[in-house]
């Protein structure tokens, strides 16, 4: 009986845990990106579902869920941070111009990259299997 408690009530506690990190994301923009927040937002969510599951289907009990997702939380806020502090650092080398045609080559190379190596790095196999070469 005890453990169908803690599943009954380990995805409210995850949804109490995880309710300031929430609005603080919504709270939170980048200027002119809101696209780019949805398509992240959308991401998190699928993230915080699969990590959802995994809790679950490791039995972790809702206290070290809770613990585990503070954790997550302080990782996330510190790899932005770390991003701001390059894009500041990368702004006080780079002129505006320079800054764009920097994007611009990613951007063709990326896409480049992606014309012979499939979307996320994989070449196209019709039977399924990687390592079928």
């Amino acid at each position: 009986m005890k453990m169908s408690i803690q599943k009954l009530f380990a995805p409210v506690l995850l949804a109490v845990a995880l309710a300031p990190l929430a609005l603080t994301a919504q709270a939170h923009n980048h200027s002119g990106n809101e696209g780019r927040d949805a398509h992240h937002e959308r991401m998190e969510e699928r993230m915080e579902e699969r990590r959802q599951e995994v809790y679950e289907r490791a039995e972790i009990s809702a206290e070290k869920q809770a613990e585990l997702n503070e954790a997550y939380a302080e990782h996330r806020d510190a790899m932005n941070a770390l991003r701001e502090e390059h894009k500041e650092r990368v702004t006080e080398i780079l002129s505006e111009e320079e800054q764009e045609a920097l994007r611009t080559a990613m951007h063709e190379i990326r896409e480049e990259y992606r014309g012979k190596h499939g979307k996320r790095g994989y070449d196209d196999h019709s039977d399924g299997n990687a390592d079928s070469e």
